[in-house]
């Protein structure tokens, strides 16, 4: 069974995101993936920052990805900046 260890990032408070993130691994996910865009990138940092210097032991970053993204808005098409951070157990 492949389950979608993802937590996308908006506009809630930084602590729903890490609340959601240590539940993913307190529920046994090998990894768990934060996706942010735009604005929302500052606040994905500080999740994935948060959780590992306060709440999870044995957990680091594995991956880094940056992207940009192409998204139709009222104006037209306008690129937007996304990062997915990935975390895992230290091996």
């Amino acid at each position: 069974m492949i389950k979608d260890n993802t937590v996308f990032v908006g506009n809630k408070p930084v602590m729903n995101y890490v609340l959601a993130v240590v539940t993913q691994f307190n529920n046994g996910a090998e990894e768990v993936a934060i996706k942010a865009r735009g604005k929302a990138i500052s606040r994905a940092v500080d999740t994935a920052e948060i959780a590992l210097n306060r709440f999870l032991e044995n957990v680091s970053k594995k991956e880094i990805f940056t992207s940009t993204e192409m998204i139709d808005t009222d104006t037209g098409k306008t690129n937007v900046s996304s990062i997915e951070i990935v975390l895992a157990h230290a091996k």
